[in-house]
């Protein structure tokens, strides 16, 4: 099992500060209403929630910038919001983070991705989605393609965070890993279905158990599984590493012409899961912008799913917390 000696975790955590990291992807709003139900509506038989309070959070790509501003880096988010209300919602927020956020360009003809949650007491009761999934047009893309050239010399990394609502197009997602090749810049990867293995050459591709499932059309339900999973993807994708996120089983890290390394998960009672793999996808690159390696970065972003996974709702990480954490575990 890997032990970090203190001094490596004490450079490690004093690297992270004001790592600039770009966060490219689909921006979301998270908006939460929460009440009581005292009773049944007479216009139909549905529950009616008397809103006792409302509140805002980053969702999506969002979520993993706020999670690079809690670890002590300087995120650049790079996306797209709405000429609406939810799209002045998000701006207020990244304004009280204090966040840059020159990146994100207003598009007319399309919504502000967001998700809102009606909790009564603590239950779910439902969620309202509003977004497009049409992917972004040619000359928003050029934006955001100009606007990541004309940065791309302040930064240590970009993360490329997808839920599949047409912010990362192919011919986007190939212009910004040839950019980033050329300007020596690691590339970490959060994938979704629909581009999946057009998210070749980078240096870190992340999914999840599920996505993989998906992708490969199998089921993994071994250790043999999670080994051929993770090395096809590794081949498919030329990848330098891939982080194969496995739930309650931990992570798998592949990397070319080594053994495949599992680490376990950290959490020692899952509360709530939602997160955790913008969390994983944050600390992994920050780690690596840092200077750790792939195993070191892996270590540190498995223990900080753990920690954000005790936590009810979406949890961003903080640098203390997870530092402290981990040297206390390796003690």
């Amino acid at each position: 099992m890997l032990k970090l000696t203190k001094q490596k975790l004490d450079k490690l955590r004093n690297n992270f500060g004001g790592q600039k990291i770009a966060v490219i992807g689909d921006m979301m709003l998270d908006c939460y209403f929460r009440g009581d139900v005292k009773r049944v509506s007479p216009e139909a038989p549905v529950p009616v929630v008397e809103v006792e309070n409302e509140f805002f959070r980053f969702g999506g790509a969002a979520n993993v910038a706020l999670n690079i501003l809690k670890l002590g880096g300087v995120p650049i988010p790079i996306g797209v919001i709405g000429n609406d209300n939810d799209g002045r919602i998000f701006t207020s927020l990244l304004n009280e983070a204090d966040m840059i956020f020159d990146g994100i360009i207003e598009d007319t003809s399309r919504p502000t991705t967001a998700k809102t949650r009606v909790i009564a007491g603590n239950q779910h009761v439902v969620r309202i989605d509003k977004e497009s999934k049409e992917n972004i047009s040619h000359e928003t893309e050029k934006k955001l393609l100009e606007y990541l050239s004309s940065n791309i010399h302040h930064l240590q990394g970009i993360i490329l965070q997808d839920y599949n609502k047409g912010v990362l197009t192919r011919t986007f997602i190939k212009n910004i890993i040839e950019l980033a090749s050329k300007k020596n810049v690691l590339v970490t990867v959060d994938p979704k279905f629909n581009n999946f293995f057009e998210y070749k050459n980078v240096t870190v591709f992340k999914p999840n158990k599920k996505e993989a499932e998906d992708i490969l059309g199998m089921k993994i339900k071994s250790n043999e599984h999670i080994t051929k999973a993770g090395r096809t993807i590794l081949e498919r994708s030329n990848a330098l590493n891939v982080l194969l996120t496995l739930g309650a089983e931990g992570i798998a890290v592949f990397e070319k012409d080594k053994t495949e390394k599992r680490m376990e998960t950290k959490a020692r009672k899952v509360a709530d899961v939602s997160g955790a793999g913008d969390t994983v996808i944050s600390t992994l690159t920050m780690a690596l912008a840092a200077g750790g390696d792939i195993i070191e970065a892996s270590y540190l972003a498995n223990y900080a799913a753990g920690i954000v996974c005790e936590e009810v709702g979406i949890v961003p990480i903080e640098i203390e917390k997870l530092f402290d954490a981990v040297e206390k575990d390796n003690k």
